[in-house]
């Protein structure tokens, strides 16, 4: 494999910028530092890289020739899509050398099968307007997150995105029939099919999915899509400690079976901190006073009339037993979306209080009140006076355990501690069997704990995938796997 800060000395960088700029004109192939700087660090600012060019092509063949291009040339690629990812998936290293492929001209829908219910769109398609696309056409694409409006569909299938509806609908791996992929040799794999049943050997596209372009560049997928809910129902639910969340959690499915596409966990302090930095918001209780709190949704085939006897019916004897101790019933749309923003708006206020060290771990649901008890307890005899903010996708086991400085101390002081912090923290969840990363992937940021907590099997299965599909190392390295492995 290629060792990173290595000229290849056959190829000098005129010659690749030269080939570059013919495969996609030279307004496509940034050199100026300013006009590259904003592709060359990563949305949460810890990272800040070099680059040979930043290309952008507008086709799968343009993709494919900036690819053999690299490949000849012997230069690092770093595909990148919206750029929002939280591990540094998408940021080039420092030595510049690398080009960096983003894919943000690919914008196309190329089909819509409302009888086979999919879309077959390009990797550089926002989100959002893949959402907007399939309810245009009376049907739903369920995958959402809080940077749906500028995150890619290539990014989300390259680093196997989560977000708040996996409960009922899956990860984005759960959602793709099919993918077009460019290989690290600048072929292309076709594998747009639509189908659901297809047995015929390994399973490339899900090799594919989660490999955060390590192992090629995903250019297009064919997506499934689902009818539209005739209603949904939205409350935020109060409860007075983490230990009950889980038997609620389990009254909810028990009740409302698939119906049930969201159960999020917020801890109060959370909460808290939304209000704090955004006093304009209208938060569903007049005061924040419980220490955790659940963002639940309901999404039903029938009717609204049914959805909400379902609805209230359940919280309300989940309210008389005790298991919740107050609850706040979305009344209409506008309050629905009310609930939701502030959930979405604790990433937001965390970066406005500072540094924070950020954990997204996943653990069997019933691991995570003891998880979260013990851990907290932990980090307070270690650290006395950090402070907890912990939210996540209780209903797949998924937390996102952020841990921000004491008052009275700074950002740097914090950062110092990280590698011990973030050890206590994954050491515990590793003893529960659990993952370091649950939907953000590895990255540049979690390279080291991949190789800590990692089966030693599964690392050499790993290797020996990379170098079978990319022998000389250059998708993406230092990603994922360390350049050592």
């Amino acid at each position: 494999m290629k060792v990173l800060g290595m000229k290849h000395k056959d190829a000098p960088d005129t010659a690749l910028l030269h080939d570059l700029r013919k495969a996609l004109g030279v307004q496509h192939v940034l050199t100026d530092t300013q006009a590259q700087a904003k592709y060359l660090t990563d949305w949460r600012g810890l990272c800040h890289g070099r680059a040979l060019a930043v290309v952008l092509p507008g086709s799968t063949e343009e993709v494919a020739a900036v690819v053999s291009a690299c490949s000849r040339a012997g230069a690092p690629i770093v595909p990148q899509g919206g750029n929002t990812g939280q591990v540094a998936g998408a940021t080039p290293d420092h030595t510049g050398e690398a080009v960096v492929l983003v894919l943000s001209r690919m914008q196309r829908v190329r089909s819509l099968d409302v009888e086979n219910a999919t879309i077959t769109v390009e990797a550089g398609c926002v989100l959002q307007h893949v959402q907007e696309a399939a309810h245009a056409a009376g049907l739903l694409f369920p995958l959402s997150l809080g940077a749906e409006g500028s995150c890619t569909i290539g990014g989300n299938l390259a680093t196997n995105a989560g977000g708040t509806q996996v409960l009922r609908y899956g990860n984005a791996r759960e959602l793709a029939l099919g993918l077009e992929v460019v290989l690290a040799s600048g072929e292309t794999w076709d594998g747009l099919r639509g189908l659901r049943k297809n047995n015929t050997g390994y399973d490339l596209r899900d090799l594919m999915i989660g490999s955060e372009g390590t192992l090629g560049v995903i250019t297009a997928a064919t997506l499934r899509l689902f009818p539209l809910p005739k209603a949904q129902c939205t409350a935020l639910v109060a409860v007075a400690s983490i230990g009950l969340t889980g038997a609620f959690l389990s009254r909810c499915r028990a009740g409302f079976d698939a119906s049930l596409t969201a159960f999020e966990l917020m801890s109060g302090a959370c909460l808290q901190l939304v209000a704090q930095a955004f006093p304009q918001q209208r938060m569903p209780f007049t005061s924040i006073d419980a220490p955790w709190y659940v963002l639940l949704e309901l999404s039903d085939s029938e009717s609204a009339s049914h959805a909400r006897e379902r609805f209230e019916s359940l919280l309300g004897e989940a309210l008389e037993d005790g298991q919740i101790i107050d609850v706040a019933i979305a009344q209409t749309l506008a309050q629905s979306k009310a609930m939701w923003h502030a959930r979405e708006s604790i990433t937001l206020a965390l970066a406005l209080d500072g540094k924070c060290i950020k954990h997204d771990i996943s653990l069997s649901v019933s691991a995570i009140p003891a998880f979260v008890q013990s851990t907290d307890t932990s980090l307070q005899a270690e650290f006395p006076g950090v402070r907890n903010f912990t939210f996540g996708h209780l209903g797949d086991g998924n937390l996102h355990y952020n841990v921000a400085h004491a008052l009275g101390t700074t950002d740097a002081d914090l950062l110092a501690r990280q590698p011990a912090l973030s050890g206590l923290v994954h050491d515990a969840v590793h003893a529960l069997r659990g993952s370091i990363s649950a939907e953000q992937g590895i990255g540049r940021q979690r390279t080291n704990d991949l190789q800590r907590y990692k089966d030693p099997v599964e690392l050499r299965m790993m290797t020996a995938i990379k170098q079978a599909l990319d022998p000389m190392g250059l998708m993406n390295p230092g990603v994922m796997l360390s350049p050592s492995s």
